[in-house]
């Protein structure tokens, strides 16, 4: 077994041969795509790598994928469809298709300006963990007599209650980005690509428990790993690229982010719900 709670510098299609079968509870990453990122030229055998993590996903385990497209002689490439495709291929569910919205996106200019990234959320099974995170409604609704809310009974506690303040927060997440927003830690944009603390934590609260195993195979500046630290995870991380390792090391001598109470699992100060998918 690859040893836990450590950065690993080297190629994951091999590493990942070290993990043990069904171990890993989640894995949040984000691969280098296209030429949309300076990945120092390196390269990565997708394929291999894709049926490693089925793998080495436990029963009902969850991979959080993020990636977005190169626009390449006019055309965007879709390689992220093209991998969650092969993921789908090797056996994972395609649980949700989410989107990373972010508040400062670069510009691109001769087209919409691009303002998001995929984030699929593929499953081993059924996923065996999911504490959603909560939001506080807008709007309260307060008619008494609301056909689709009714069982067959006529009663309506059918989880539209009135009386419930929050609810469970949608599929498109947004995130500051960009110097000061991403992190605290200004030495981790040296890293080309890094996403916000806030992404890793609202995944890591959602598909995972205290004590579960946490991956990032394309470990890059070390966010996953440690977001996963603070919230008292165990994690495996793999990067390719020594410089990138360093900065993760750093990294996870840290203990401060943007916004987080540690003493309390939850989104926006709520705590998460634990419910049975």
């Amino acid at each position: 077994m690859l040893e836990i709670n450590k950065i690993h510098q080297g190629n994951s299609a091999e590493l990942l041969k070290q993990v043990n079968d069904n171990s890993v509870d989640l894995t949040v990453t984000s691969p280098p795509y296209d030429n949309l990122r300076d990945y120092k030229g390196y390269s990565f055998d997708f394929e291999t790598i894709a049926k490693e993590l089925y793998r080495v996903t436990r029963e009902g385990g969850i991979i959080v994928w993020v990636i977005g497209d190169a626009t390449i002689n006019g055309s965007e490439t879709g390689t992220s469809f093209k991998q969650v495709l092969y993921f789908k291929e090797c056996g994972f569910n395609l649980h949700d298709t989410m989107i990373y919205h972010k508040k400062t996106p670069p510009l691109t200019h001769n087209r919409y300006e691009q303002e998001f990234e995929y984030m699929f959320i593929l499953s081993k099974g059924k996923p065996k963990t999911f504490n959603p995170i909560l939001i506080q409604k807008k709007y309260m609704d307060k008619r008494k007599n609301k056909a689709f809310s009714r069982n067959k009974d006529n009663s309506h506690d059918l989880g539209f209650s009135s009386k419930k303040t929050h609810k469970i927060k949608g599929n498109v997440w947004l995130f500051n980005v960009g110097g000061g927003k991403s992190t605290k830690d200004k030495f981790a944009f040296e890293h080309p690509a890094i996403f916000p603390e806030e992404l890793a934590k609202d995944h890591i609260l959602s598909w995972s428990n205290q004590g579960d195993l946490v991956l990032d195979c394309f470990a890059g500046s070390g966010t996953t790993l440690k977001i996963a630290k603070i919230l008292k995870r165990d994690f495996i991380g793999i990067e390719l690229e020594k410089s990138y390792c360093d900065i993760s090391k750093k990294r996870l001598s840290q203990n401060t982010l943007l916004s987080l109470d540690t003493k309390q699992e939850g989104g926006n100060g709520i705590p998460p719900t634990n419910e049975n998918v």
